[in-house]
């Protein structure tokens, strides 16, 4: 019995192996038509990553064990970019608390007023959808035309948002040169962009059963129980997807401190990347810049997997039970 087992088991591997070699040689040299059609319209897109993504981050993974001044060969010094990070370079800790506290700021409210403004274009009202296009063309204007206007609104002198507040008695502070307002500044001028997650919201909102307000109705529930109840539950995949995708791109803040206060006044609102600009393009440190680059990868990749991963608390997704 033992020998017949041993027959069969070495005819089942030989099959296995033959069929895979089939399998492998029909793959590569006898694709069929839709399979050749397949590759040829994804090849573009993964010759694109590899060359311009995926190379990119492999070789600044490399640079960043490297001191490279461009103009210099590269040398390389291990883990030393990473040590001067922790020890011997007070910015970065200021750069990384400045973008953090910016994110944790603009992204709440640029959700909670993205979700205002859209229950009250939810309503059936006339000319709702030019209403919605006039929401959303700010968020179509480029980073740099969206900062210069905003050094006209928030000028400490002639700025139209201190004209504003002197009608009313208010005499307004100098907003970008400030180290008190600086911050506040930048994180009023992210509520330009309101208008992209307005049409995201909306769609949510329009999802939710009218059945759930009708049954509430009866129960009589009020507007403020329904809200809290049953439209943000209901809403809440849109709130996390909106919550992560908003953190992912404030974290990343660039255009707006580069061209308006370059980090100014006193670093008050020196962000990461306006940092890592400064290192890899004006003091030409390369290797630090690519370190400060994976440093700054990292920190988004945690933050990122800890509000997914508070998903459980807050998010709900209709036929799911909590608890169970």
């Amino acid at each position: 019995m033992s020998s017949e087992s041993a027959t069969l088991m070495a005819a089942i591997h030989e099959n296995v192996a033959s069929a895979t070699a089939r399998k492998q040689k029909r793959l590569w040299y006898q694709l069929t038509g839709e399979e050749r059609l397949a590759w040829t319209l994804v090849l573009p897109w993964i010759i694109g990553f590899v060359a311009f993504q995926l190379g990119p981050m492999l070789a600044s993974l490399a640079l960043s064990l490297t001191e490279w001044r461009m103009f210099t060969p590269a040398e390389f010094i291990g883990l030393a970019n990473y040590a001067e990070m922790i020890s011997g370079d007070p910015l970065v800790l200021q750069a990384f608390k400045v973008t953090t506290i910016y994110s944790l700021t603009s992204v709440p409210l640029r959700i909670a007023l993205g979700v205002l403004v859209a229950m009250l274009l939810n309503a059936s009202i006339r000319g709702l959808a030019f209403i919605r296009t006039v929401y959303y063309l700010p968020a179509t204007v480029s980073g740099v035309a969206v900062a210069m206007v905003w050094l006209l609104i928030l000028n400490g002198d002639f700025g139209m948002l201190n004209r504003a507040l002197g009608l009313i008695g208010i005499e307004g502070p100098y907003w970008l040169t400030d180290t008190r307002t600086v911050l506040a500044s930048f994180v009023l001028m992210s509520l330009w962009s309101v208008g992209a997650g307005i049409i995201i919201y909306l769609a949510g909102l329009q999802g939710v059963p009218n059945e759930l307000y009708e049954a509430a109705d009866v129960d009589g529930a009020g507007d403020w129980v329904k809200f809290w109840r049953i439209t943000l539950p209901m809403i809440s995949p849109v709130l996390f997807f909106q919550f992560v995708i908003g953190m992912i791109d404030a974290l990343q803040e660039f255009a707006g401190p580069f061209i308006m206060t370059q980090g100014g006044p006193g670093n008050a609102s020196l962000f990461v990347m306006l940092y890592l600009f400064r290192q890899g393009f004006e003091f030409f440190q390369m290797g630090y810049a690519s370190a400060l680059a994976w440093v700054l990868f990292v920190y988004i990749m945690v933050l990122t997997l800890l509000i997914i991963r508070s998903s459980a608390v807050w998010v709900y997704y209709e036929g799911e039970v909590k608890g169970s």
